[in-house]
């Protein structure tokens, strides 16, 4: 598992560059690696990205709440937004390190971080001290974009982190 997910990582990054917008630094792997994705044009699949291994994955249609009807998960590969990060850390860091868990699950492994860096994740919802309630994540790009699998009917894709509603905070692994 481990091997395949650095093979992998390396074959992201092989093209990841030359579709990074490129400041004055290099951007940081994790967002070389979603940039990559995101050229992809993979579509988000509810429950998508949640496989014994990380990466597109057929979703499902328990607890979707969707407006596409009927849901289309169980007959689509694709991400859902945690299955994004989970695949994105994964190649990242050359193992599973999130799990195949949802959004909830994923937070709880993770720290807050007041001044967040490139790479780092976003969550939406309410992150208490004895409960976790969030429904989003993205990957924190810089200048408040992030990258994200957003809903049924769309692809990844970079989106303004102000437009989605109920801000939680940036978390580091």
């Amino acid at each position: 598992m481990r091997r395949r997910l650095a093979v992998a990582a390396a074959l992201l990054l092989l093209t990841a560059t030359a579709s990074v917008p490129l400041g004055l630094s290099m951007p940081p792997l994790i967002v070389r690696i979603a940039y990559e994705i995101e050229q992809r044009g993979i579509v988000y699949s509810w429950g998508g990205g949640h496989g014994a291994s990380p990466g597109p994955s057929k979703g499902t249609c328990r607890g979707y709440q969707g407006r596409i009807k009927p849901c289309p998960a169980a007959r689509t590969r694709g991400l859902d937004c945690s299955g994004f990060a989970r695949w994105v850390y994964a190649l990242a860091h050359g193992e599973d390190v999130l799990g195949p868990g949802n959004t909830d699950d994923h937070v709880r492994k993770m720290r807050r971080v007041s001044s967040p860096r490139p790479g780092d994740l976003v969550f939406f919802g309410k992150i208490g001290k004895r409960s976790v309630r969030t429904h989003h994540v993205g990957v924190y790009l810089g200048g408040g974009k992030m990258m994200n699998a957003p809903e049924t009917g769309a692809v990844v894709r970079v989106d303004e982190i102000g437009r989605k509603k109920g801000f939680a905070g940036y978390y580091r692994y």
